[in-house]
This record gives structure tokens, C-alpha cells and sequence, in this order.
């Protein structure tokens, strides 16, 4: 009896393997979309709607999961899930063209959908905490003259942004006045300047006040953890001068968000939060274009809430901006009595996952340290 020999493959890129075994190198581009399989949550699609879809996915021998009274119209809107290679979505969504109930309109944003690609270089955010009570180094570059060794350190370790903040948002903490947050940064921002220091520097404030100062002393982004909630006319300033923004994700604010956080479906609940933000934030004159959004690792997560997302962090991708992730030395690590370099350590080895999945930025204590790791993976 023959011995039959298997083995699953799991690469981004099967065009290699397919052309391996032989198959015509001239048409492996085309084949590709055969072999790449996508399950895609499709929200709140009325029931014929949902129902078209299903006997459309059915047709092309790909699936469609919907809520189970679907077929007898007890319900009015369903959440889908459309399941095929990408080949197969392309023909249900070139058949949706030629259906009624709005459907033609979701085959061409269903095309659009598919064809977001994430292939950029991640890059690296270093962190420059004017504070003195962040959970990892408060207190450690308050001073002036430390702040700016810290800041060229930064720089010389690797740092494509330095993301600069005088206000800890650890869970529990309080809020910082505008005055005391400026009187911290502003310094550091006018001796990048005045040492021609060219290099993208970021802000890490909730405050539209500190945002608007900091932005017209050399600031290009603004670092919201609370995704422009805090702070009613932050978006307002970032339209006015056109600077770039991170939208994160948080589940309440500093002040209670660990306070038992509790998600019904996690990824649902910090995607459609995050699309709304970015919604908002376009509404309100901020281009598309310079949106980044952040899940937010340790705002209002338990400890398997931030691993799940960090497993799942290509998802994130469909909102169609840059994302961001930031872990370092957070309490997911679970090493609270450690020192910080071990904290860097197992740091980056989450990272290495987090840039497997084609994040845009990772923001990091320890730059040289994430330097290294992409040169080790040939990342940047």
C-alpha cells in the first residue's frame, strides 16, 4: 500500500510553493487567489440580503453563516460570515452586481475590502516619558538635561518617531494640567529644533490645548489614548494644522478602566469602536490618510483580552489605516518585580509576532533592542 505523505502549508505567499510542484509559472500569479482563503464578517445585513448572499456563496462552493432564523424572517438584520478563497468572493461579488436589495453595492465594496494589502516596514516609536509616575519609568527623564540624553539615545539607538508624553495614563492615574504637560515637552521640542534634529516626533496627549502648542513647536502626531473622546476639540486641532493622529482604543478612562472590563465578543466591540473614531475623526476634517489606530493593549483589557488581540491583530488591518501596537513592558508580560531589561525581552517577543502580522509601528522602551530584531528579521 502506498505510504501518502502530507503536509499543511501556512505561508503568505503560496505562489512559491505552487510553482515548486511544477504547475505553469506563467499563470501561478492568477492561480494564487484560489489558495488564499478569507473569512469575512459582513454586519447587519437584512434577511434578504443575507439570504441572496448565502445562495450566492453557495453557488460558487464557498459558505455563508447566518443567524439561524434568517431562512424564516423572524429577524430583521443578521451579522454574516462569508467564507471562500479569494477567487470565489470575487465571482459571489461579481453576481452581487446583478441583484436587488442594495446588494450591488456591497459586491463593490466587498471587491474593495479584499484587495487591502499590508506590506509596509514596521517601524519603531520610542517612548520619552516626561512623567513622574509612569508605571515603567517615572520619574527618570523629568529633568531637563536627562530628557534630551534620553531623546538623542532614542535617535541613535533607531528610533523612526519619538513619541513624547508628560502624562501618565497607567491604569488609576489622574489627569495632568495642560501647563504642567507643556512645561515638560516644550523644552524638549524647542532643543530638537534648535539641534535641527530631524527626526518625526509624537506627541502622547489627550489634551487639545498641549496638541495645538506642541504641534506649532515641530509636533507631526498627536498620540490619543483616548480616541479623541477625552478632549472634545482635540480633532478640531489636528484638522486645523493637518498633523497626523493615533486613535486608540480604551474601555472607560485611566481612572476605572480595569475595573472588571468586559467584552461580549472582544474583536467586535474594539473594531467597531475604532471604525466609529475614525468616522468621527474624518467628519471632522482629519484626512483619512492620517489615521492610525491602536487597540489599545492593558485600556480596559484583562490579561487574555490583550493576547487575544495580539493574536488577532491582522484583523485590524480592514479598517484600511496604519496600526500601531504597543506592549512594552505592560502588565500582559505578567513579570511586574522584574527589571526592565528582562521586561524589554519579553517585550520583544511579543513584538516579533505583532510584526509578523505586518503592524505599522511598534511604540517601545527599548529601541536598540526592537533595532536589532528587525535586522534579524529582515524588517526594516
Amino acid at each position: 500500500m502506498q505510504d501518502f505523505v502530507f503536509r499543511e502549508i501556512i505561508t503568505d505567499n503560496i505562489q512559491p510553493e505552487i510553482e515548486a510542484v511544477g504547475f505553469d509559472s506563467s499563470y501561478s500569479t492568477q492561480i494564487c487567489n484560489k489558495f488564499e482563503y478569507k473569512n469575512i464578517k459582513i454586519y447587519s445585513l437584512t434577511v434578504p440580503q443575507a439570504n441572496i448572499l448565502k445562495q450566492t456563496a453557495l453557488s460558487v462552493g464557498a459558505d455563508c453563516a447566518t443567524h439561524r432564523e434568517t431562512i424564516t424572517a423572524k429577524i430583521e438584520t443578521t451579522d454574516c460570515i462569508l467564507g471562500g478563497s479569494i477567487s470565489q468572493i470575487k465571482k459571489i461579488a461579481e453576481k452581487l452586481k446583478f441583484q436587488p436589495f442594495g446588494l450591488k453595492s456591497l459586491g463593490e465594496k466587498l471587491i474593495s475590502f479584499i484587495g487591502i494589502e499590508k506590506k509596509s516596514k514596521t517601524k519603531i516609536m520610542g517612548i520619552l516619558n516626561l512623567t513622574d509616575n509612569s508605571f515603567s519609568d517615572g520619574g527618570m527623564y523629568v529633568d531637563y538635561e536627562k530628557a534630551c540624553e534620553h531623546f538623542l539615545q532614542l535617535v541613535s539607538d533607531g528610533a523612526d518617531i519619538i513619541d513624547i508624553g508628560a502624562e501618565s495614563t497607567r491604569p488609576y492615574s489622574v489627569p495632568v494640567s495642560a501647563d504642567i504637560q507643556l512645561e515638560r515637552i516644550l523644552p524638549v521640542l524647542k532643543f530638537t529644533k534648535s539641534n535641527d534634529i530631524k527626526i518625526p516626533l509624537s506627541v502622547d496627549t489627550r489634551s487639545s490645548v498641549v496638541a495645538e502648542e506642541c504641534i506649532r513647536n515641530g509636533a507631526g502626531i498627536i498620540n490619543d489614548v483616548s480616541g479623541l473622546t477625552y478632549d472634545k476639540k482635540l480633532a478640531d486641532v489636528i484638522a486645523k494644522y493637518g498633523v497626523k493622529v493615533v486613535i486608540q482604543h480604551s474601555k472607560g478612562t485611566p481612572e476605572n478602566m480595569q475595573d472588571n472590563p468586559v467584552y461580549k465578543n472582544l474583536m467586535d466591540e474594539i473594531y467597531l469602536d475604532l471604525k466609529k473614531k475614525v468616522e468621527f475623526a474624518v467628519s471632522s476634517g482629519i484626512a483619512a490618510d492620517k489615521i492610525i489606530i491602536d487597540p489599545g493593549i492593558g485600556f480596559g483589557k484583562r490579561r487574555e483580552d490583550n493576547f487575544e488581540i495580539i493574536k488577532r491583530l491582522s484583523e485590524l488591518h480592514g479598517l484600511g489605516c496604519p496600526l500601531m501596537l504597543g506592549v512594552s513592558r505592560k502588565s500582559l508580560l505578567n513579570i511586574a518585580d522584574e527589571d526592565n531589561f528582562t521586561k524589554d525581552i519579553y517585550t520583544t517577543a511579543i513584538n516579533t509576532l505583532a510584526i509578523e502580522k505586518n503592524v505599522d509601528i511598534i511604540r517601545v522602551h527599548n529601541v536598540r533592542m526592537h533595532r536589532q530584531l528587525l535586522d534579524i528579521l529582515c524588517k526594516n
